[in-house]
């Protein structure tokens, strides 16, 4: 066996789930829990139980790394709890006045991480160019006048030039001394109003990710692993945990993410349709290239519009604790006890599924009074899917469909517009194994001429590869094995000169450790 062992851990909204792998991305263990009230608990149940699952004992004492997948960062936002306070700067004045910072976002989530906001001179414009120099003066008097937690910072296109933000960054430690900045070229992509809001996301997170870093540390503490621990991104690309308490708001979307990944590894499919079925829901996406299809729609979070890269992921409401009759309603992690094949009394698609011959599930036989209700609910639950895969197609219908998570029996052998049906080994914990064989990631976004010149255009292009291969690197990739997985050049319109959009991103394995 090889010397060294490591757990992934996906924090889902009915199950937390882990395994572990060994060098050679064998499932040693596997074990699905269900998600506690509070997330941390059944963060440390999942590890236990996983840990007990092994088949010899003491191979926990080879487990060198953990990668965690959590809802942490998502339930503090929608909730509204446990958010840091933030000083917004935005270096835009005099072209970005009309519009102040956080005006769009709901009144609560604004009164919660608000601690204040202004506009100063500054910015650039597309192609480069300073709008208006920085006012360095305003930039201090807001520092040193607005208390707060973090500090994030904003400035008008600077995705094509970072030097303002990086100055004021510089100022305010100056200034105050180290408090968190977040900086918003390096977060978000081009869009002033979205980026602005992922930044101000970011740092008021702050908080949130170093509470989940202790309780993820003590739970390893107390079962005696001194390991390296990674958080899962929302792109399925890991990063270390001192890049994670930076960037802590990239860690949402992580778990459709997880999905994706580890439908590709277990399927050893690269292009396909991944259908994730929960107990509550059912989470479509597309794999290309073994990584997940990214959105190219502004993204939503607790009701606030931002614009880092999220997977492309069609949810609808079918799970294996959705109720019969009562859609959309699932009774979620109850289902152990309220399925009619669980004993309870509630009709439920797992049961409708059962009663089907799709699965077996628990110890208690469908009532016959069911079964024709049942039926008929199934036979909307497979058009609702067949419907849903066409909408993610787009067209092709010679990807197959993978079909992963506990609630994967539920759909049929066969579904119009995937060429076949696959289902891997291990499809119930595909989350966790996404976490667990992630590779370490970095990517840049800015722009850059798309004439005059060739060697300096190249040049440019050049620069921005090296800098997506550090933040890999940052991340916690292995500098020697870093590659460039994705490079995109979009036509920007309405400019004097012609002008593209670069999104490069770079991914590659993590070292690999001695025993």
């Amino acid at each position: 066996m090889s010397s060294t062992l490591r757990v992934g851990i996906d924090v889902g909204g009915t199950n937390t789930d882990a395994v572990v792998l060994d060098d050679d991305d064998r499932v040693l263990a596997t074990t699905k829990r269900p998600t506690s009230a509070d997330v941390t608990e059944g963060l440390r149940a999942a590890l236990d139980a996983v840990l007990a699952e092994l088949p010899e004992p003491g191979l926990e004492k080879r487990v060198r790394r953990v990668m965690l997948g959590t809802t942490h960062a998502t339930n503090a936002i929608l909730e509204r709890r446990a958010l840091g306070r933030v000083a917004v700067l935005r270096l835009g004045a005099p072209a970005t006045t009309s519009v102040p910072p956080l005006s769009e976002w709901p009144d609560d989530l604004r009164d919660t991480v608000a601690a204040g906001t202004a506009i100063v001179r500054g910015g650039y414009f597309v192609d480069g160019r300073e709008i208006a120099p920085l006012d360095v003066d305003a930039v201090r008097r807001f520092a040193a006048t607005t208390p707060a937690d973090a500090i994030a910072v904003t400035g008008v296109f600077s995705p094509a030039s970072a030097d303002q933000e990086n100055e004021v960054a510089e100022i305010i430690r100056a200034e105050i001394g180290d408090v968190p900045i977040s900086l918003s070229h390096e977060i978000g992509s081009l869009g002033l109003l979205e980026r602005e809001n992922a930044t101000v996301l970011n740092a008021a997170l702050y908080g949130v990710a170093r509470d989940v870093t202790a309780a993820l540390h003590q739970a390893l503490a107390a079962r005696g692993l001194d390991v390296e621990t990674y958080f899962a991104q929302n792109d399925g690309t890991l990063m270390a945990v001192d890049y994670a308490a930076r960037y802590p708001v990239l860690t949402i979307g992580s778990g459709p993410a997880n999905s994706l990944r580890g439908a590709a590894y277990l399927s050893g499919v690269t292009d396909a349709i991944v259908a994730d079925v929960g107990g509550t829901s059912t989470d479509l996406g597309v794999l290309v290239g073994g990584f997940p299809r990214e959105s190219a729609a502004a993204v939503e979070i607790g009701g606030v519009a931002t614009n880092f890269r999220m997977p492309d992921i069609l949810s609808i409401a079918l799970g294996g604790g959705t109720i019969v009759g009562a859609e959309p309603r699932s009774v979620g992690y109850r289902i152990a006890r309220e399925a009619l094949v669980f004993g309870g009394s509630t009709p439920t698609m797992t049961d409708a599924a059962v009663a089907a011959g799709r699965g077996v599930v628990g110890a208690k036989p469908v009532p016959e009074e069911w079964r024709e209700r049942l039926a008929a609910a199934l036979r909307r639950a497979d058009e609702a899917v067949a419907d849903a895969v066409d909408r993610v197609a787009l067209g092709r219908a010679d990807r197959p469909l993978v079909a992963v998570g506990g609630g994967a029996f539920i759909l049929p052998g066969q579904v119009a517009g995937a060429r076949e049906v696959i289902r891997p080994a291990h499809a119930e914990v595909a989350n966790a194994v996404g976490a667990a064989i992630a590779l370490a990631g970095g990517r840049l976004e800015t722009i850059v001429p798309a004439s005059g010149d060739g060697s300096s255009r190249a040049r440019l292009i050049d620069n921005a590869k090296e800098e997506a291969a550090a933040r890999a690197v940052a991340a916690g990739a292995d500098p020697a094995s870093v590659q460039i997985v994705e490079l995109s050049e979009i036509p920007l319109s309405y400019l004097p000169e012609p002008a593209v959009r670069l999104h490069v991103k770079a991914a590659g394995p993590l070292a690999r450790q001695a025993g």
